[in-house]
């Protein structure tokens, strides 16, 4: 039995993850969802510092590791990712 299916739940759209980006974000940086939108930067912005971007990551590959098996954020892509845009895209391109 392939290890994929043990996945209980069906592909996750984009709208999903951005949601999840959001929805993690917002409690890391304890500021409202409403206030994040894709094109929010996380430095200038959101004013979010590294740790909680790590914390952000850490979030998603934990909630995202059960959908997909193996879901990483490799930590030499995180530089790449300055706003909210970027993090939704390279999640999505992940999955």
């Amino acid at each position: 039995m392939p290890a994929e299916t043990h996945v209980q739940h069906g592909p996750v759209s984009r709208d999903e993850v951005l949601g999840l980006v959001r929805e993690h974000l917002a409690e890391i940086l304890e500021i409202e969802t409403s206030s994040i939108d894709e094109d929010a930067a996380f430095a200038e912005d959101l004013h979010a510092d590294s740790l909680a971007l790590i914390e952000l990551v850490e979030a998603l590959e934990e909630e995202l590791g059960e959908r997909s098996v193996g879901f990483r954020i490799e930590d030499d892509d995180l530089n790449d990712l300055r706003t909210v845009r970027d993090a939704v895209d390279y999640v999505v391109s992940r999955l």
